[in-house]
Formats: structure tokens, sequence, C-alpha cells
């Protein structure tokens, strides 16, 4: 697994991760509901409600990395297939992205312990499939098969991307308990911020 880890190019992995960060800072239903928990709950709800999404991903990374390993180790043809689902994808998160409205926490159940946001975080995640859809199409956009198992790279990735995310949503969360409802008024321009980056990671991946 190391050996794989120091086989990826600089290149790919800095690209990786600011589209990684493009993401995790984009206010969608995991972090929103950390934001709402923190809003009810206080900075303590509001990072328990992040470290649960971040326990709820890993489920999703590993599900991404078996199934699509084995698929691509039988069929190497798959990760061309996935590359194109993953094109029109980016470009489906992108339109929704920029059309998406102003979030509110007004209409998001967050949580007032800790514990029960930490809870309903992990379910919430695991329940999402959007999340798994995301992972399906994202992760292989950086794997390359002279780097090292496919499924190892993928781990790779997506343990960086849920450790970031955790700790970027968790950030909201917490903050949110701090600065209260303000925070969700002003989240509404990274969603355009999000649009353009994921437009262009469609198009680079047309264009290669």
């Amino acid at each position: 697994m190391w050996d794989t880890f120091m086989a990826f190019p600089a290149g790919t992995l800095a690209a990786f991760m600011v589209g990684a960060l493009v993401l995790n800072f984009t206010p969608g239903s995991d972090v929103l509901f950390a934001t709402a928990s923190g809003i009810q709950g206080g900075p303590k709800a509001g990072a328990a409600a992040g470290l649960g999404v971040g326990i709820g991903g890993i489920a999703h990374v590993l599900a991404t990395a078996f199934g699509l390993g084995a698929l691509v180790a039988a069929h190497p043809g798959v990760l061309d297939v996935v590359r194109w689902f993953g094109a029109g994808y980016l470009l489906w998160v992108a339109w929704r992205c920029w059309r998406a409205p102003a979030p509110s926490t007004s209409s998001i159940q967050g949580a007032l312990r800790p514990s029960v946001a930490f809870r309903r975080a992990i379910i919430t995640n695991l329940l999402n499939p959007k999340v798994m859809l995301f992972m399906l199409a994202y992760l292989p956009q950086f794997t390359n098969p002279s780097v090292g198992p496919i499924w190892q790279q993928i781990l790779i990735l997506g343990t960086l991307v849920m450790t970031t995310g955790t700790i970027v949503t968790a950030g909201y969360g917490a903050t949110a308990g701090w600065l209260g409802a303000r925070l969700a008024r002003r989240m509404g321009v990274l969603n355009r911020v999000a649009a353009v980056m994921f437009g262009g990671l469609a198009a680079k991946l047309v264009l290669d």
C-alpha cells in the first residue's frame, strides 16, 4: 500500500486534493446537517456530526475500492466506461450546484446532543446514494494501472478525501455552533465556485 502511495505522481495527487477540497467545502447535505447540528446543539454537536459523516464515508470508500477494483481486474475496459460516466456525472453536479439556492437550515433536522448528532450523521451518510455515486465518479479519474492495484489507489484517495472532508465538515459544524444562523446565509456563493470547478474537471476528462 505504501509503495502504491509513493508511486502516485505529485501532480496527480495535487490535482486530486484541489478537487477534493472543493468538494469538502461545498455546502452539500453533510455540511448542512453538521451546520444545523451546530446551530441547534452548539460547537460539540456540530463537530460530532462532522465526525459521524466521516465514519459513514468509510463504508462508501471500501465499497468503491473493492467493488470497482474487482470489475477493473476482470474487465479493464470498465475503467474507461466509468471515466465517461464520471464526466457526465460531474457535469450534472456542476449544473445542480450552479442552480442551487442559498441553503436554509430551517428545513434540516439537526441534533441537540453530540451523541445524537454523531449517530444521525453516520446513518444519513450511509443512506445517501449520492456519496457512493460521487466516489465512483470522482476517485477513478485519478487512478492509473501503472501506479499499482486499482483498489489500493482508491483506498488511498478515498482515505485522503474522507480525512479532509471530516475535518472540514466538523469545522463547519463547530463554527456554526459559534456563529449561529449567520453562517448559513453566507454559504450559497460556494455553490457557484464548486460548479465552475466540477465543470472544469468534466471538461478535462473529455479532452484528455
